[in-house]
C-alpha cells in the first residue's frame, strides 16, 4: 500500500505526539489534536510539545490543532490517545464527524473509572459500532520513540485491513509494528501492566535486590495471564510485546508514570500528593480499583493486586503485605502447562 491517507491523532501527551510525528515524516496528511487551543497554537507556532516531549522539533507537515472538526473531517485513520476518563467523552464528540469506514484506533492503557470493566475499545464498539475498530499497544516509551530508537509495538484487530492499514502508517526504519488478532488480550496486557508497575517502584524504594525484582515480574507475569484467560483472553498473548515487553519496561524504568508512583509510596508518600505532583495520568491507581473488584467477583486467585490494594486503600504496612506473600499458600510455577 503507498497511498497517502488522512490521519488524525486525538491525545496532545507525550504518546499522541510521538505517534503523529511518525505518521506526518511517513508523509501521510496528518493531525494532532489538543484539547486546549493555548497549547495546541504554541505547539503549532514553536513545532515542539514543551510540556509532554521538551527539546524535540516535530515535522513541519504536522497540524497541530484544538478543532476537532478540523481534525477528524474526512480522516482515513484515527488514534485516540486520550486517558480512560475522558475516553468516551471524546469519541462520542466526534461520531458525528466520521465516514462509515474511517478506521479508529485505541493506544490508551486503561480502564474506563465508571460503568463496568469496559476497556477502551469496548468504548469504541458501544459508540461507533460502525467502524473498523483495533488497540495499539507495547513497549512504547514516547520520549524514545522520537528519540529515533528501535521499538516494537502491536496493532491488534479481527479485521485483517485494519492490521494492514496501521502497519502501513506507522512502520519506520526505528519503529516496527506487529500484527495479533487477539484484541482484548493486548488491551488487557496495556492495561494491567501499570498495577504492576506501581507493586515494582515500591520495592525498588524499598531496596529489593534482583532476585525479588525477577520474582516480582515473573508472578505479575503470571498473575496477568490468569486473569486474562478468565476474562476470555488468550494467556499466550502475554508472551508478546503487548504482555511480558511492556511489563518488563514498565516495571524497571522510572520513566513509567506508575513506576514512580510506587516508588514514591515506597518511600512513604501519600497517594494523593503523588498523583497531584505527577502531572500525568497514571492509568495504574484506577485500574487497580477496577481489577481487584473483577478478580474478587470471578475468585482469580491475584494476591500482588490483593496486596497493593491492601496498601493503597486499607492501610496496611507494606511489610506486613510483603510478608504474607512470602508466607502464603505455595502455587505452581508456569499454569498453563498442564498437569500429568
Amino acid at each position: 500500500m503507498s497511498k497517502r491517507l488522512k490521519v488524525a491523532v486525538l491525545g496532545g501527551g507525550s504518546f499522541g505526539t510521538a505517534i503523529a510525528n511518525i505518521i506526518a515524516c511517513n508523509n501521510h496528511q496528518t493531525s494532532l489534536w489538543m484539547r486546549s487551543v493555548e497549547q495546541a497554537q504554541k505547539c503549532q507556532l514553536m513545532r515542539q510539545n514543551e510540556r509532554y516531549l521538551p527539546g524535540y522539533t516535530l515535522n513541519e507537515q504536522l497540524v497541530v490543532t484544538a478543532d476537532l472538526s478540523l481534525a477528524v473531517a474526512g480522516a482515513d485513520l484515527i488514534f485516540v490517545s486520550i486517558p480512560s476518563h475522558s475516553f468516551r467523552n471524546v469519541t462520542r464528540q466526534i461520531k458525528s464527524m466520521l465516514a462509515e469506514n474511517t478506521i479508529i484506533v485505541s493506544t490508551a492503557k486503561g480502564i474506563e473509572p465508571e460503568g463496568g470493566f469496559t476497556l477502551m475499545s469496548q468504548i469504541l464498539e458501544q459508540e461507533l459500532p460502525d467502524n473498523p475498530i483495533g488497540v495499539l499497544s507495547g513497549p512504547n516509551f514516547a520520549k524514545e520513540i522520537v528519540q529515533q530508537q528501535q521499538t516494537g509495538t502491536v496493532i491488534a484487530s479481527e479485521n485483517e485491513s485494519v492490521i494492514d492499514i496501521v502497519q502501513h502508517t506507522l512502520k519506520s526504519p526505528t519503529f516496527r509494528v506487529y500484527a495479533n488478532h487477539d484484541r482484548y488480550g493486548v488491551e488487557l496486557g496495556g492495561a494491567l501492566k501499570n498495577i504492576y508497575a506501581i507493586i515494582c517502584g515500591m520495592a525498588a524504594a524499598l531496596g529489593a535486590g534482583h532476585n525479588t525484582q525477577a520474582m516480582l515480574l515473573t508472578r505479575s507475569l503470571a498473575e496477568m495471564g490468569r486473569f486474562a484467560q478468565t476474562m476470555g483472553a488468550n494467556p499466550m498473548t502475554f508472551l508478546g510485546l503487548a504482555g511480558v515487553g511492556d511489563l518488563i519496561l514498565t516495571c524497571t524504568s522510572d520513566l513509567s508514570r506508575n513506576y514512580r508512583v510506587g516508588f514514591a509510596l515506597g518511600q512513604g508518600k501519600n497517594l494523593d500528593e503523588i498523583v497531584a505532583s505527577l502531572g500525568q495520568v497514571a492509568e495504574g491507581v484506577n485500574t487497580l480499583r477496577q481489577v481487584k473488584q473483577k478478580a474478587d467477583e470471578l475468585q482469580v486467585y491475584m494476591p500482588l493486586v490483593t496486596g497493593l490494594y491492601a496498601v493503597l486503600f486499607q492501610g496496611k504496612a507494606i511489610s506486613a503485605v510483603a510478608h504474607g506473600l512470602m508466607v502464603g499458600e505455595q502455587a505452581n510455577d508456569v499454569e498453563f502447562l498442564g498437569k500429568k
